[in-house]
């Protein structure tokens, strides 16, 4: 066979199917099934997610919270995940998870999935990029202790709207730029996360038992006087820390939106997404022990719980090693903070150009309008700015503690990423549950679950609602409406925004959207079945 006919005849049956699925090949199909891995496993950054809201699962269980929530909820999220990659197969398009909810569920499905997965991705976005500023600031302060005496939140906006308009900017240079990233992000975030835990084993004076680690449980969430028993710690405090694991291992859903620019989609892609949470489950894991191994002892000679759970891994790190040390694993954690904010603007882009191709979205003509290199330039820069605006409440400063002692809670941070991951999340659960309603009649893809899906899209549907409702509880006892404490600045908006929306939209659909709304909008007359599918069905392994 000669050299590239095999590359060309993989690109006409991408073709192909998208044509079976009504639509032209306008993107460039660029991306191998390598970069397709890379963009998931890249948004979900173990460097990003793990470290920015590891405060989340300390405070609300301690190291024990940490030790055991992270793996038995990556069992759950791959489970979704094998349940995505099946759906993925069977219909590649950018538009993806709201492509799959109209198809099996009409365009009242995909309305909803498809707005709830946009907001879900401008949020993961915007949280992404604030993290990646924070620890920006963080390895400059932990290298100059008079750009630290100097702290402000309005410094750590600028500097996450410089990371926006950065991103930005290399999106719109290129798609075949953010494959090569991609690639490069991958090796950035193996090489980096193994140099992070050898530091941690290798350099700290001293670490924490492994019955410690395991064992014991904190509670700094102001609930529940500091109780570590009972119902309501186990049923209302320890799930708060979910949100350290369902925020970091999110966001795969981009190996669907970029499925149409990937060659060998209906295969490549689904491997994409269950391979890039497998993957980010298990190194995550060894990231997370490392750091809670090197929690520092406070001055009573316990473990400093508190102290971590106030000033996050930055007052980990710092305390329990040297600056310089410290200012070198903060910096490859900015770093790939950064790559992980350009992917999610990647991903975020391509579904507002699917969204926009089909009328959903306003200004929808503006939306969907390509560069000459084939790239979604106008809603790249759309993303960035509505990403900017969600986190304005991070110039608020919330603290809990005194002026003596402040405990600064990151309350805009923290709901921003329960934004993100509702949003993204009920998005996915639509589909899911579609999919396991169309039982044996669904025509599946190369890459399926075969009989297995019985039993898989039921239990992804329970994890997913779950976790959301308990992501929409107040975090703080003053976010609570009645608490003598009560502020707005300490509110989790998650549940105003999310629930916000769907009434909005519900209003909108009653009153306009369904008499012109019909889902996705074919781009070439959809052909006729061929004999013989151009991808035949295999038993995913």
């Amino acid at each position: 066979m000669p050299e590239g006919h095999e590359f060309v005849e993989e690109h006409l049956d991408d073709e192909a199917h998208l044509a079976q699925l009504g639509y032209k090949q306008e993107l460039a199909r660029s991306w191998s099934g390598f970069s397709n891995f890379a963009i998931s496993f890249s948004i979900i950054s173990i460097l990003a997610g793990c470290l920015t809201n590891y405060t989340a699962a300390i405070n609300n269980g301690g190291p024990s919270a940490v030790a055991w929530t992270w793996p038995i909820l990556s069992v759950f999220i791959l489970i979704v995940g094998f349940t995505m990659s099946e759906l993925v197969s069977a219909f590649p398009t950018s538009g993806g998870i709201y492509w799959w909810a109209s198809k099996l569920g009409g365009p009242r499905a995909g309305f909803y999935t498809g707005w709830l997965n946009w907001i879900g991705l401008v949020a993961v976005t915007a949280g992404v990029a604030y993290g990646c500023a924070t620890f920006i600031d963080l390895t400059i302060s932990t290298f100059s202790s008079s750009y630290e005496a100097n702290y402000s939140l309005t410094r750590v906006f600028i500097t996450f709207l410089i990371v926006l308009v950065a991103t930005a900017v290399l999106n719109i240079f290129s798609g075949h730029l953010m494959a090569v990233m991609n690639n490069v992000s991958v090796w950035w975030h193996v090489v980096g996360a193994t140099a992070i835990v050898l530091i941690l084993v290798f350099v700290p004076d001293h670490h924490m038992s492994v019955n410690q680690v395991f064992t014991d449980r904190f509670n700094n969430s102001g609930f529940h006087d500091g109780g570590t028993t009972g119902g309501v710690f186990w049923f209302i405090i320890l799930p708060l820390s979910f949100l350290l694991t369902q925020y970091t291992i999110t966001g795969f859903d981009a190996s669907a939106h970029l499925s149409e620019e990937t060659a060998g989609a209906a295969m490549g892609a689904a491997k994409g997404i269950w391979q890039s949470i497998f993957y980010s489950a298990v190194g995550g894991y060894i990231l997370l022990l490392a750091v809670t191994f090197a929690i520092p002892n406070g001055s009573d000679g316990k473990p400093d719980y508190a102290g971590v759970g106030g000033g996050g891994v930055g007052y980990l790190f710092n305390n329990a090693m040297s600056s310089n040390w410290a200012g070198i694993v903060l910096f490859i954690s900015a770093s790939a903070q950064f790559f992980c904010a350009t992917s999610c603007l990647t991903s975020a882009s391509r579904m507002t150009f699917a969204f926009s191709r089909d009328h959903a979205l306003p200004a929808s003509g503006f939306l969907r309008r390509l560069t000459p290199s084939r790239v979604p330039a106008n809603a790249v820069v759309t993303v960035a700015v509505l990403a900017a605006i969600v986190t304005l409440p991070a110039l608020i400063k919330v603290n809990i503690g005194t002026a003596d002692a402040p405990i600064i809670v990151p309350t805009a941070f923290f709901a921003v990423t329960s934004i993100a991951v509702q949003g993204l999340y009920l998005s996915f659960a639509i589909p899911i549950f579609l999919r396991w309603r169309h039982g044996d009649s669904f025509q599946v893809g190369a890459w399926n679950n075969g009989r297995k899906y019985k039993w898989m899209n039921i239990v992804a549907v329970v994890e997913i609602i779950v976790v959301s409702v308990y992501l929409m509880l107040p975090t703080v006892p003053g976010g609570v409406p009645g608490n003598s404490n009560f502020s707005w600045k300490f509110v989790n908006y998650a549940p105003i925004v999310t629930l916000g929306a769907l009434v909005l939209l519900t209003i909108w659909w009653s009153v306009s959207v369904k008499n012109w709304f019909k889902g996705p909008i074919h781009t070439i007359d959809e052909p006729e079945p061929p004999a013989e599918p151009p991808l035949r069905p295999e038993p995913a392994v």
